[in-house]
């Protein structure tokens, strides 16, 4: 290991048990698959932490285990908070090895895949009653009221659990936050594009104001 690294890994270090002094609050990502979690993530680490948190890829389920970024410190206006930013494998309500084939995966890899994101989505499940807020991510582009919102919207409900909703890849031509807004009147949304950081920084407003 370099010097500069051994340097930067021990200041790190340093600010993490600075931090476990403060109230961190656990911030999750939910969302259907594909619906940009693990990117959005990503914006927000590099944002505020100078890397990123994980992979992302087109084929569905490239997030099949829990993700945790710990001690994200956000600043608005002169507030802060502290997170631990946790990034879910991507719900659904049928997972099909075929899926995985037609992306280009072996038959064995499909196989493999589909049953680590099974495994992925009953762990997400378990993992909401751990959390103190949660973003859940949605495809603009995409009819926003399906099974999967609908129960993860549910659950966080009963559970009492702050939500805001974000209406993600507003850079694609198909999408429009008002129909996200609009399905889900009784949550805040926020529209967004995670991939060109398109809106963060009112992604960032909402948090503060829903905590």
């Amino acid at each position: 290991m370099s010097r500069f690294k051994k340097i930067r890994n021990g200041f790190r270090s340093l600010v993490s048990r600075l931090f476990r002094r403060r109230k961190t609050l656990k911030l999750g990502f939910y969302g259907p698959t594909n619906s940009g979690k693990t990117t959005l993530a990503n914006k927000i680490c590099m944002d505020w932490l100078g890397e990123e948190m994980g992979r992302v890829s087109s084929i569905p389920h490239e997030t099949r285990e829990i993700q945790m970024k710990e001690y994200v410190e956000i600043e608005q206006n002169g507030k802060k908070l502290v997170f631990n930013m946790i990034d879910t494998p991507g719900i659904a309500t049928k997972i099909d090895f075929e899926d995985f084939v037609k992306k280009g995966l072996k038959k064995k890899d499909a196989k493999q895949r589909a049953k680590e994101a099974t495994k992925g989505v009953i762990e997400s499940i378990k993992w909401l009653d751990n959390m103190d807020v949660v973003l859940v991510v949605m495809d603009a582009g995409v009819n926003p009221v399906d099974q999967v919102n609908v129960t993860i919207l549910g659950n966080l409900e009963a559970r009492g659990i702050p939500v805001l909703i974000v209406a993600n890849k507003l850079d694609m031509k198909k999408a429009n936050a008002h129909v996200v807004r609009s399905a889900f009147p009784q949550y805040t949304t926020v529209g967004i594009s995670a991939k060109t950081g398109h809106n963060i920084k009112g992604l960032y407003e909402s948090l503060f104001n829903i905590i």
